[in-house]
């Protein structure tokens, strides 16, 4: 286990460099639309300022690449955190040198600064060994914490190189969270425990796959990916998406799970479209003979009928992707009832994880984040955790 920052000793007066995770949608005013990533932080700067601590953030906004574009500025962020903690946040508008030790030399005990766009600098990304730029952040605290889950797959200064310097190096409550929730669906989840993997390509979510047939006794496979599945078996399946580059992976995929008694369920019948803007044709036929100048778009009602009862008879669900094209809400029906079903089963007393991109978009859509166990702030990072990688971010920070 990391240490996080409830095993900090006494840290009053001190400065706390925080990597926070604020990569938050602007619209064409710099307003926030959704401030999923600023809430979920909220915690941790809340239990640093009871600790006394002054707190320094830093986070990055989309990808400038190493150089000052406006629209990437974080002072509309800054901005709304004002508003979210309703305390003024200090934007720090040069993040290292002498212009940020001037800004933050007066910082009081609890009070929040914001650095600029930590990306703006090269060295922020760069793949090389060099630590001259983790040096120059390391100096602005005097301990160091993650709590950028949805960042903890990057290799980059911010959230691996400073920790290496800037001890102690803990997680912060989210980052805890999200390593404890994962961890427990995978490493040691209540049975049956059942995963539903969707999205479009095979390609993308082979290592998810491998890896969760070493753990879970029955698969959902759904999404554009479940295609490739289909011919692989001889099926007919019109236009659909497919990989044939990957039909051999979805042939030794359904063979591992075979010698380890894991459960494969896949849809039997579709919606499919002959216009994928819904505008045509949506008619509902099996998975295995969908007519030329077709292509799969979403679970049939069968399909999902059987989906929500083998969710509804697990202890443990985990879901990554979707399992049809719901960002079209004709196409959304099948994601819908899945959804419904992890819902229903986690009020009666099941542990539900949706990891990440497109499953939480979902999710947040059609419900509230407190009807799951644990709705993940990472996609990118979820997956890679989920596939059983390491993360670089979390590697970095101190053991217990």
């Amino acid at each position: 286990m990391k240490k996080s920052i409830k095993d900090l000793g006494d840290v009053k007066g001190k400065r706390a460099l925080v990597r926070v995770d604020v990569n938050v949608p602007l619209d064409e005013n710099h307003n926030v639309t959704d401030d999923t990533r600023i809430q979920a932080i909220v915690p941790t700067i809340r239990a640093l300022q009871e600790k006394g601590a002054k707190i320094i953030l830093m986070a990055h906004l989309g990808r400038p690449k190493g150089e000052w574009k406006p629209e990437f500025s974080l002072e509309p962020v800054a901005k709304y955190m004002s508003k979210v903690l309703g305390e003024d946040v200090l934007f720090v508008k040069s993040p290292v040198g002498e212009g940020a030790d001037k800004e933050l030399a007066n910082l009081k005990d609890g009070q929040v600064a914001l650095l600029e766009n930590i990306r703006y600098y090269k060295a922020e990304e760069a793949k090389d060994d060099d630590m001259t730029f983790a040096e120059e952040l390391a100096k602005l605290g005097d301990f160091y914490v993650n709590d950028a889950f949805g960042a903890a797959h990057r290799k980059h200064t911010s959230t691996a190189k400073v920790a290496h310097i800037l001890k102690p190096a803990v997680a912060g409550l989210l980052m805890e969270k999200e390593i404890r929730c994962l961890s427990q669906a995978l490493d040691n989840p209540t049975r049956p425990f059942t995963a539903v993997v969707g999205g479009a390509k095979v390609s993308s979510k082979i290592g998810v796959l491998e890896n969760l047939i070493d753990k879970v006794d029955n698969l959902i496979i759904g999404g554009g990916m479940a295609y490739t599945f289909v011919k692989a078996n001889g099926g007919k399946i019109g236009n659909s998406i497919c990989e044939d580059d990957q039909i051999e992976v979805a042939k030794a995929i359904e063979k591992k799970a075979a010698d380890k008694g894991v459960k494969i369920v896949m849809a039997t019948d579709v919606l499919a479209a002959d216009d994928f803007s819904g505008n045509g044709t949506n008619k509902v036929v099996p998975i295995n003979e969908i007519p030329d100048g077709f292509e799969g778009v979403d679970a049939g009602p069968e399909s999902q009928k059987a989906f929500a009862e083998v969710i509804k008879n697990s202890k443990t669900i985990l879901m990554n992707g979707p399992v049809g094209a719901f960002e079209n809400p004709k196409f959304a029906e099948g994601t819908k009832a899945v959804l419904q079903a992890i819902v229903d089963a986690t009020k009666n007393g099941a542990v539900s994880v949706i990891g990440g991109g497109d499953s939480v978009s979902a999710a947040k859509k059609y419900f509230k984040a407190e009807d799951f166990t644990h709705v993940s702030t990472g996609g990118g990072a979820s997956l890679e955790f989920i596939e059983g990688k390491v993360l670089p971010g979390v590697v970095a920070l101190d053991e217990k």
